[in-house]
């Protein structure tokens, strides 16, 4: 579809729009600065980093009389990237505004690289990745694949969920079957669910997967992330999008991370979705690790350098004709090898 042509009157409000806007975040920072100068803020305490909009950040006070309140906070300069999910020290202003004086030491961060290979990072300090599939649009397997290397290499819990479950029919019902039961068969835990606001949710041991844990709820677009987190809260009233009818694929509805809390215990971020999760920024080796068959050969070959390729004595394709590891799984291993080559080859790499 292509953009929709402005009229003079319509870009003159636009640009109207935009300058206010500014306007209103630079009056924000010299308030924010007049109230450092002059000793108005609180004093330090911890915050987390519920979202990020722009350059503010919502960030929920976890000490003092405002506990569990919510602030809009700045960031000072040159403490690098601050994401959802992040523990910092901040300062309190007036009218519920802030100032991040530092960010905390992070247990783990999920990053993925952009177009021009920088890598960006996506949520901070979490410890489980609800991979979420659904019968439509059709999984991708190659996509959930690079979540699994991803999560192996920050030594992550994944969760392979299947959502809209009730749309399994007699075409599509075996290789969605055959897909889980190979993940099952590499240990990977997996479950299927229904979550959508037209009928009765199904969401199986979701909820005692996720208590007490902090997760980040990932996958492409139009598998019912959202439609997942509004079952689990329904007070957060995430917007759920529909599936494009000419690509069958979803329509982006989360365009920022954000946490929420479980009553149950632990902690949700719901994360955009995407089509693609680039893996650019790992080498090789890393990228045997993260396909956990393919590790258990590391050091079995000939040949110290073997690429697994068409190599004489390689362990890797022995464990393949055996059946040890298994043929899609390998095919989906040289095709995220072959990604990551083409894009580091054309400078994408952090």
């Amino acid at each position: 579809m292509s953009d929709r042509k402005l009229n003079r009157r319509q870009r003159w409000r636009a640009e109207k729009i935009q300058a206010e806007r500014e306007q209103r975040a630079l009056k924000k920072d010299r308030d924010l600065t007049q109230q450092i100068q002059s000793g108005e803020l609180s004093s330090e305490q911890r915050g987390l980093v519920i979202s990020r909009f722009s350059k503010e950040f919502e960030i929920e006070a976890l000490e003092g009389p405002d506990v569990g309140t919510l602030f809009r906070c700045v960031s000072r300069a040159n403490l690098g990237s601050i994401v959802t999910g992040d523990n910092v020290i901040w300062r309190a202003g007036d009218a519920l505004s802030g100032v991040i004086e530092s960010r905390l030491p992070r247990e783990s961060i999920l990053e993925r690289p952009d177009n021009f290979g920088r890598l960006k990072p996506v949520a901070a300090n979490i410890d489980q990745i609800l991979i979420i599939n659904a019968v439509q649009p059709v999984p991708q397997p190659n996509l959930i694949d690079r979540y699994l290397v991803a999560a192996e290499l920050m030594n992550l819990r994944p969760v392979i969920v299947l959502n809209k479950a009730d749309l399994m029919d007699a075409e599509n019902e075996k290789p969605l079957r055959e897909m889980l039961a190979l993940y099952e068969s590499l240990g990977y835990r997996v479950t299927q669910i229904v979550s959508s606001r037209h009928q009765t949710p199904q969401l199986g041991d979701v909820p005692e997967l996720i208590a007490d844990r902090t997760s980040i709820v990932v996958g492409q677009s139009g598998v019912g992330k959202s439609s997942l987190i509004n079952t689990l809260l329904p007070e957060a009233k995430l917007a759920v999008g529909a599936l494009s009818k000419s690509s069958g694929e979803g329509t982006h509805t989360t365009t920022q991370a954000k946490l929420f809390h479980l009553p149950r215990g632990g902690k949700l971020i719901d994360s955009p979705g995407i089509r693609e999760f680039g893996l650019w920024h790992i080498d090789q080796q890393q990228l045997q690790h993260g396909f956990i068959e393919i590790a258990k050969q590391i050091g079995a070959c000939r040949f110290r350098d073997c690429r697994h390729e068409n190599e004489p004595g390689c362990a890797v394709l022995a464990a393949v004709e055996s059946g040890a590891i298994q043929p899609q799984r390998f095919a989906s291993y040289l095709k995220t090898k072959a990604a990551i080559t083409q894009q580091q080859a054309r400078g994408l790499s952090s």
